[in-house]
């Protein structure tokens, strides 16, 4: 798994946990539904900007979002 990989899959579990469809998100987050997917896929590299964006759109922190990333690189 790489670093767009992890974080991608946070932002889905974090989506997941909410009951939130990458649409829902993506309106949350006035970020287009298919960079949602391809994030979650970790097939984008994405912007600082949109990190924020999702954090906020997924009641956390950018910084949370990282740690979770950081914890899959890890394992």
């Amino acid at each position: 798994m790489n670093e767009k990989e992890a974080f991608g899959s946070v932002v889905r579990s974090f989506r997941h946990a909410l009951g939130l469809s990458q649409e829902d998100l993506a309106e949350d987050a006035g970020i287009h539904r298919t960079y949602i997917g391809a994030v979650e896929r970790g097939e984008r590299n994405i912007s600082l900007l949109n990190i924020y964006a999702l954090a906020r759109a997924l009641g956390t922190t950018a910084g949370e979002l990282l740690k979770e990333a950081d914890k899959l690189l890890a394992e």
